[in-house]
């Protein structure tokens, strides 16, 4: 393919750098200070807050917007214009490195964009707060190699910003189930004592089920979903809760120097995982309400209104390291310091622990019989 042909499948898509106040390098966000740091003369200037708060919009105002367009490669590629050397660099992220200069490239939200981010919860762990809390984790890990305590020190963290949906509802749900308590009733049974038979009395529960039926409400703030399918969205879950009351408006100077990951799960779809998040918790609510020892929900029937989105960024620290022939991934939550990944186990470690366990047995053993 020419490259004119290159250009007319994968149009140019305008980006952004920040040039460094005082040396003219491209400067990048510094996790936890707010501000666009220099990574050559350490300079750091304040990234501007922007004069509006991060809002919710009205679920229906999808229906108003475009399809999400598809690109016309099958990998979903774009290209973006390095401003600093004036090279294409094809991504389909949002922010990422000029392959050629490495500049920090930051695209611009445009119309092609279906649903451009509302907020940002920007980094709050640098790469050695990241390295810490990695020491941590697998220091805590039983039965991990040895050598699982070096990755920390030998690996490099990527930073990397992915898409979740959140949603809001005010839900009614009428309910229909039974109501289960408990109540004793006096047993006679036989049994045989020093060879004799005797007859006995005891307590036996048993369960009085009652219909029940009622209505229950409630409010969901911020139901989270991953907008993402690059990562498993059960292992993403492991990595709440996030502080989303410290989301800040979107300015794109927070991506600078990150890559950020465009959302491939349409709100539409994540709004259906929400109501299963939502269903559960009013099953509960309806279990609650129903009361007594025991409850069975049969039927419930939900009503949704003021429902409201919203897409933000969140921020994790990717490391994937390679042992034993094989690549183990983990992530830390960049906020929070929460870390979950996988983890290979000492088959060693495991047969010496279970050996000791062994051991400690036929020894309490010993000291029983000798006694």
């Amino acid at each position: 393919m020419s490259p004119d042909e290159q250009n007319a499948a994968n149009p140019a898509t305008a980006s952004r750098s920040y040039p460094c106040q005082a040396c003219g390098a491209t400067v990048e966000f510094a996790p936890g200070a707010d501000a666009l740091r220099c990574p050559y003369c350490g300079h750091e200037q304040a990234v501007t807050a922007v004069p509006r708060q991060v809002r919710e919009h009205r679920f229906d105002e999808l229906t108003a917007l475009p399809a999400k367009p598809l690109s016309s490669t099958a990998e979903g590629v774009r290209s973006y214009v390095c401003p600093g050397c004036g090279a294409h660099t094809e991504s389909d992220d949002l922010s990422a490195h000029c392959q050629f200069c490495a500049t920090a490239l930051v695209a611009e939200p445009d119309a092609a964009e279906r649903v451009t981010p509302e907020a940002v919860v920007p980094f709050g762990l640098d790469r050695n707060a990241a390295r810490e809390a990695l020491s941590g984790w697998t220091s805590s890990r039983w039965f991990a190699p040895s050598r699982l305590k070096q990755v920390s020190e030998a690996e490099t963290f990527r930073g990397s910003y992915l898409p979740h949906w959140t949603y809001d509802a005010q839900t009614v749900s009428g309910y229909r189930g039974q109501r289960g308590d408990y109540y004793y009733v006096t047993e006679t049974y036989t049994t045989t004592e020093n060879g004799e038979s005797v007859t006995r009395t005891r307590q036996v529960r048993r369960t009085r089920w009652s219909p029940a039926s009622g209505t229950v409400g409630r409010g969901f703030d911020d139901v989270l979903v991953a907008g993402t399918t690059h990562v498993a969205a059960e292992q993403l879950d492991k990595l709440t809760p996030w502080p989303l009351e410290e989301a800040k408006p979107f300015q794109p100077e927070y991506l600078a120097g990150f890559r950020t990951v465009r959302y491939d799960v349409e709100p539409e779809d994540g709004l259906v995982t929400a109501k299963e998040r939502m269903a559960e918790v009013i099953r509960s609510d309806c279990r609650a309400d129903i009361g007594g020892d025991e409850q069975q929900v049969t039927s419930v029937d939900t009503r949704y209104s003021g429902l409201t989105f919203k897409l933000v960024l969140l921020p994790v620290w990717f490391l994937t390291y390679l042992y034993a022939g094989r690549s183990w991934q983990v992530m830390v939550n960049a906020r929070t310091a929460e870390v979950i990944g996988e983890r290979p186990y000492s088959k060693g470690k495991i047969a010496a622990a279970a050996v000791a366990a062994l051991v400690l047995v036929a020894l309490i053993v010993f000291l029983v019989m000798q006694k």
